[in-house]
């Protein structure tokens, strides 16, 4: 049986490369791209688009993060217990969900769903997780759910429902 609450200590210490976090900041442009439309685009038809890109977009990438979990389980990086490989699969629950309620709840789902499970990762991973991988997750998600809460704003103001 493997010990999961001691991770080898290369997998602990090691930095997130550059290219994975450009790549991760880039991804969130997307997210701001749908708040400029959402809030600034010249007809409702499309302030509509932009929140069912940001809506499609967010859910993919809510997707990701819990495929991220489900590789872990599968390389044995993290315990593949039944809770564990549940947590890893709810992201994309979720990301249909919000796909199918539209608007802002389903922005509003996102948000919660992002936050929820960086709570998640941080607090019941984060001993078996790298302390970099961490510090990046916390700053994308604290920046996707601000994108997101603000989103939900422009909606609402845009007359979107």
């Amino acid at each position: 049986m493997t010990d999961y609450s001691r991770a080898p200590q290369s997998w602990r210490v090691a930095p997130v490369s550059p290219r994975s976090q450009w790549t991760g900041y880039l991804g969130v442009l997307p997210f701001a791209a749908a708040l400029l439309g959402v809030a600034a685009a010249p007809s409702l038809e499309l302030r509509e688009f932009a929140l069912r890109l940001g809506i499609a977009y967010g859910a993919a990438i809510l997707t990701f993060v819990g495929a991220v979990h489900f590789g872990l389980v599968i390389a044995r990086r993290l315990p593949g217990t039944f809770a564990v490989t549940l947590a890893a699969t709810l992201p994309s629950l979720a990301g249909v969900a919000a796909i199918l309620l539209g608007g802002q709840r389903g922005i509003a789902l996102l948000t919660v769903s992002f936050g929820l499970f960086w709570l998640y990762e941080s607090r019941r991973c984060g001993d078996l997780l790298p302390p970099a991988y961490l510090n990046l997750r916390r700053t994308l998600s604290l920046a996707v759910c601000a994108l997101l809460a603000l989103t939900m704003f422009a909606a609402d103001s845009s007359g979107l429902r």
